[in-house]
């Protein structure tokens, strides 16, 4: 009897694995928001949909292969079992069987992704199409970053492109920690790392890439509703990795976005003001 005691309470534990995300999933009281935070960014769907069929399917071939295991357990014990041993050859048939499925699996796999790798990290949105007028060739003009993150241990640096949409010129402006953007607009930014790896989280935005020093990288995305989100370093980068938490304030138009980005201006402007310069 010992033996299917112990065959229950190995069960118990993909069973209780499995309760908790259902758990989740369904949004249940004492598991409320566990799940996948709210989605904000219009390109994120496609993240999502990807993440759940993975979950889905390797979920069930957990569930079948905990199945077979505490069957397993449950009829074969060495207390119990009084016939003797049998070894017996490997099964070519079963063994083939067992390395092309999870195969054709991984394969299906990667080409399901395709379109969402592209679309994330690929298919950098435009301006316009170049000269030829097709949209989707090799001229077409690219859409600008519109702010240059930096991180450094620990914090996120932000420098927005001033009025003349360049980053690098004298009129751009300089943050640290929050990160403001304008709703319904295609935002692309342009990463990179001051020291060593991080990695630039934007959960409700489906956003992330790791920062590789000196190797600048560009992501996008189009936010869909007004708020403040949470940025993360999803990259331990040294003991103070914790400080490395910032804000993402999104804002209710472009009109919006271009008056706080000059207010911003002007104050940053006034903060380097010296009133002795000029004087002899």
């Amino acid at each position: 009897m010992g033996h299917r005691l112990w065959s229950i309470l190995f069960l118990s534990v993909p069973i209780w694995g499995v309760g908790s995300i259902v758990w989740a999933i369904a949004d249940m009281p004492g598991m409320e928001r566990h799940w996948l935070p709210s989605n904000i960014n219009d390109y994120g769907q496609v993240i999502d949909s990807l993440f759940n069929f993975i979950l889905y399917l390797t979920g069930a071939i957990f569930i079948v292969v905990a199945l077979v295991m505490f069957w397993f357990l449950w009829k074969y014990d060495a207390q119990d079992n009084v016939e003797p041993v049998k070894f017996v050859h490997g099964n070519h048939a079963l063994e083939l069987i067992w390395t092309l499925v999870p195969a054709v699996v991984l394969i299906f796999i990667s080409f399901v992704q395709l379109n969402a790798w592209a679309d994330q990290k690929t298919r950098r949105p435009i301006l316009s199409a170049g000269s030829d007028g097709i949209v989707g060739t090799a001229d077409d003009v690219l859409r600008p970053a519109l702010v240059e993150v930096t991180g450094r241990q620990f914090e996120w640096r932000y420098r927005y492109a001033g009025k003349d949409g360049v980053i690098g010129t004298r009129d751009d402006v300089h943050a640290v920690s929050e990160l403001v953007i304008p709703m319904d607009e295609d935002i692309v930014i342009a990463i990179k790392s001051e020291d060593v790896l991080h990695s630039f989280f934007l959960p409700n935005l489906r956003v992330k890439q790791d920062v590789v020093p000196g190797m600048k990288q560009y992501v996008w995305f189009r936010a869909n509703q007004v708020g403040v989100y949470d940025i993360v370093c999803a990259e331990l980068c040294g003991w103070g990795h914790y400080k490395m938490r910032g804000f993402l304030r999104v804002l209710p138009s472009q009109e919006d976005f271009d008056r706080w980005l000059q207010e911003a201006y002007e104050a940053q402007e006034l903060s380097s003001y010296s009133p002795d310069e000029g004087e002899e």
